[in-house]
């Protein structure tokens, strides 16, 4: 039995399921659906991603078998129609539209008006006694085919269109008539043959395959395949292609077309929401040619236009009764398309609609207490990485603001950068460490990579579902659109607001998507606050978690902002970031610069009482939970001036001779000072530095315990052990310590001694690190670098190009190579526990706050993972993911 690669669907009958994405895609899956559950969808056909993975493996050339089923069922589809493809008195238009197993808006390629030609094009002028929409469908068919198949630039129709409209001195293209139309169609034509020397295609067969062909080419177009990288969707899905009979909104004014969502998308209110246009196509809703008119009056009171629920009720309340149904069985908010024809509404798509971070959490939480999905499931459907949107500040209210302009608040948050306009300056400002606005008349899929790029985009034209909109809330992006109070100059760089200001390429301006607004200059922020629904998911998701969550902090404050989103104690306080602080500088560099043990022992004297101070104010924060304090890594250098004016400064201020300090610096650099003299290296040469920092710790510790009450276990690590007798050896130095300060305190307390796992040679003898050990804390940062032979600070270079080509999927700083470094931690973890079976494992490098490698660390046995703090929330959701999937 020959492979199936074609899947019909129509009249109630389909051979697919919603659980056919992989071979279906999401858009052929969901036709499929709402076929088979009775809503009213235009029949057509999905040829399988199968038939784009052999697309690209034949080189561009399909099954053999697939022309017989593609004509078999269009056939199926003519006979439903009572129309027939090709035919010159009655006609079948078609639609040809992409479609992944992941939501892709925008970024592969659709035709429509499919199947017309100089002849068929009389026929539709027969079948709705409407030449001027006839040949507006022509026009927009062959602007629609030159750009997507033949691969002409848009701007040389899209020029002779405005030119048109500038003849007739019209500014809206509905004001153009059928003979306007009907010339274009001729000067397009000319345009094609002149510029790429070929005629356009009249045969219908011929514009099928061509556009089949372009869909599944489109699949590796520039915008998709950047879009893939984003968000993680691999390059061999592939693409579905779904063939549908064309249904019209642009007949006349009992027609129209709209895209819905069935809760705000933004905020994730239970409230209908969407717009439509009458006499329109759909890529005139999202386009942003036509400002688009609301499809209900409930929130839209202020809005001259009117919405869909006035103009056309009876539509309007199927679509309504439409949504209630979608919501019910598919139990997610549905982002949908609609298309009427002479008052018959048709579906065209539903999918899982993208959404905000705050409409994923109200959603899911919403949905719970609606009893339409559990507590499993809500937590699941939030995405991790999306709190991400959550966690940083929004605008002060109580600030000074300049207003200039106001627009739709597409994406919320609250964002300042300096304005650029083009995308390829804002990724290249971007790289630069600049923050920067995207400004743009309207968006495309071009943009994908400035958008990405970008702080913020604000857009002149478009709508709450314009490709801004919708891509920039997918990203959690901050998005002004449809600012039509603005208007923006490409040539001059810059763009003026109604009140006459002008704002230049460069200069600083602030948005706020929440609200809609424009400001000048920089506008000051607030820290979140999350409460409510956001407050209640969070507590569902330790509910379900069982790895812990800690964070990496050095100050109180941080330990207080890491309780405030959730941590269960500090998995990694750097003691050298206290080192750097103005007032005790000196004294480091006192003791770096000492001739001999006893001038050393006077300046650690006077570190002492600061870093105890530091370590008190930690320990109160966090309450009583677990401290892992790591003694000093870097090398000394780093604690010293570099540059010539930097060192005779340093000179005069310490009163020491420049060609001492000069020699001392010259002394201490090191060629490689990853791998050279720090860590675990220092405490063994200098025994009294780590000496000074357990006291500190300990007296810190026993202070609290004795005066306050605190129930504290100190948990003492050491950096870059490589041999289990360098942590022997600083152990009983530690041991000594500890025991001393105890005893003068007249106190009961633990304390834990232990060691980061952050070279590949202490991950293969943990087994023998553990007899000494009671906790492994894997610092991945380095483990990376050690395994890789990478500098996490060049690799920048090179990293992206490795990505780019597909020599690695991802960058391993940002989310752990599991196939190398994660097998060593899992190795780290079997033999540490065949020695210790209690050992205490975590993970406090970067990769700590990535759901991924925090999803890695559950399966791995870690009892925690510890990451900075505002990534707190993500590592809970991700570990409760963990525990869920």
């Amino acid at each position: 039995m020959a492979q199936k690669y074609v899947y019909f669907f129509g009249n109630g009958q389909a051979d697919g399921r919603a659980d056919m994405k992989n071979l279906l895609g999401g858009k052929g899956a969901n036709l499929a659906e709402m076929t088979s559950i009775g809503l009213p969808v235009p029949p057509g056909f999905t040829i399988s991603t199968e038939v784009c993975t052999e697309f690209y493996k034949n080189d561009r050339t399909h099954p053999a078998s697939l022309a017989a089923e593609v004509s078999a069922n269009l056939n199926r589809v003519e006979q439903l129609m009572g129309k027939k493809f090709g035919d010159a008195q009655n006609p079948l238009l078609l639609s040809v539209r992409s479609g992944a197993r992941a939501s892709m808006p925008g970024m592969m390629d659709t035709v429509l008006n499919l199947g017309l030609n100089d002849t068929t094009v009389k026929g539709i002028i027969a079948q709705s006694g409407d030449e001027r929409f006839a040949y507006d469908a022509y026009r927009r068919f062959v602007q629609m085919y030159a750009d997507v198949v033949l691969g002409m630039k848009k701007e040389v129709l899209d020029h002779l269109l405005e030119q048109k409209k500038e003849e007739r001195d019209v500014y809206m293209d509905t004001d153009l008539s059928a003979s306007d139309w009907k010339e274009l169609v001729v000067q397009y034509k000319a345009a094609i043959k002149a510029e790429l020397g070929i005629n356009f295609p009249e045969d219908p067969q011929e514009q099928l395959w061509g556009a089949v062909n372009a869909v599944f080419g489109s699949w590796m177009n520039q915008r998709a395949i950047t879009y893939r990288k984003l968000n993680n969707i691999p390059a061999d899905w592939g693409t579905a292609v779904n063939v549908q009979a064309m249904v019209f909104g642009n007949m006349g004014n009992d027609c129209a077309t709209g895209v819905a969502f069935t809760r705000d998308p933004s905020t994730g209110e239970n409230y209908f929401y969407g717009e439509f246009l009458v006499n329109a196509q759909g890529e005139d809703v999202v386009a942003g040619i036509r400002t688009p008119q609301p499809i209900n009056r409930a929130k839209n009171k202020d809005v001259d236009l009117p919405s869909m629920e006035e103009v056309m009720p009876e539509c309007y309340q199927q679509l309504v009764r439409i949504r209630e149904i979608l919501e019910q069985h598919y139990k997610d908010m549905q982002d949908i398309e609609f298309t009427i024809e002479t008052g018959v509404l048709y579906m065209l798509q539903t999918r899982n609609g993208k959404r905000t971070a705050p409409a994923a959490i109200k959603i899911a939480v919403d949905m719970v207490h609606q009893g339409l999905i559990d507590k499993k499931t809500a937590v699941l459907r939030v995405v991790p990485s999306q709190l991400d949107q959550l966690l940083h500040p929004t605008l002060d209210p109580h600030a000074k603001k300049t207003v200039i302009a106001k627009g739709l608040p597409a994406s919320p948050g609250a964002v300042s950068g300096e304005v650029v306009f083009c995308s390829d300056e804002a990724e290249a400002e971007a790289k630069t460490g600049r923050k920067v606005i995207l400004v743009r008349i309207e968006t495309s899929p071009e943009d994908i990579h400035g958008m990405h790029a970008a702080q913020g985009i604000l857009t002149a034209r478009g709508g709450m579902t314009s490709h801004a909109a919708v891509v920039a809330r997918g990203m959690g992006k901050c998005c002004v659109a449809g600012c039509g109070d603005i208007k923006v100059d490409y040539a001059a760089e810059s763009f003026t607001a109604l009140n006459g200001v002008v704002v230049k390429k460069g200069e600083l301006i602030t948005l706020d998507g929440s609200k809609g607004e424009v400001m000048l200059g920089v506008v000051p922020t607030v820290s979140v606050q999350l409460t409510g629904d956001f407050a209640m998911l969070m507590s569902w998701v330790d509910e379900f978690r069982t790895m812990k969550v800690r964070a990496n902090a050095d100050t109180p404050h941080d330990a207080k902002v890491a309780r405030e989103f959730g941590a269960e104690g500090i998995g990694l306080c750097r003691t050298e970031h206290m080192f750097f602080d103005a007032e005790r500088i000196a004294a480091v560099r006192e003791m770096i610069l000492s001739d001999d043990l006893e001038e050393r022992q006077h300046a650690l004297d006077k570190i002492l009482p600061m870093q105890m101070g530091d370590f008190m104010g930690i320990f109160r924060e966090m309450k009583g939970l677990p401290v892992t304090i790591r003694l000093l890594d870097p090398p000394l250098h780093e604690f010293l001036p570099q540059t010539e004016k930097d060192i005779d400064d340093l000179a005069k201020t310490m009163r020491v001779p420049v060609k001492t300090l000069r020699y001392k610096v010259e002394y201490l650099h090191e060629f490689n000072p990853m791998l050279g003299h720090r860590g675990c290296r220092l405490g063994i040469t200098f025994p009294e530095i780590y000496d000074m920092q357990v006291r500190a710790i300990m007296t810190a510790a026993c202070e609290l315990v004795k005066n306050e009450g605190f129930s504290i276990v100190p948990e003492i690590m050491i950096p870059l052990v490589a041999t289990v007798k360098e942590l022997s050896v600083l152990k009983q130095n530690a041991v000594t310590i500890c025991e001393e300060v105890i005893a003068a305190y007249g106190v009961k307390m633990e304390y834990l001694i232990g060691t980061m796992i952050e070279l590949p040679r202490a991950a293969l003898t943990a087994d023998e690190i553990a007899t000494e050990a009671e906790f492994f804390s894997f610092g991945t940062n380095d483990l990376t670098q050690t395994t890789f032979g990478l500098s996490r600070d060049d690799a920048g270079k090179f990293l992206p190009f490795y990505m780019d080509n597909g020599i690695i999927a991802e960058d391993p700083f940002v989310t752990l190579d599991q196939a190398g470094v994660g097998q060593l931690v899992k190795i780290a973890c079997e033999r540490g526990r065949s020695t210790r079976p209690n050992i205490k494992l975590g993970i406090c490098g970067e990769h700590g706050g990535d759901p991924a490698s925090v999803i890695f660390c559950h399966k791995a046995g870690l009892d925690y993972a510890s990451c900075s703090p505002f990534r707190v929330p993500i590592a809970r959701l991700a570990a409760a993911h963990a525990a869920l999937m």
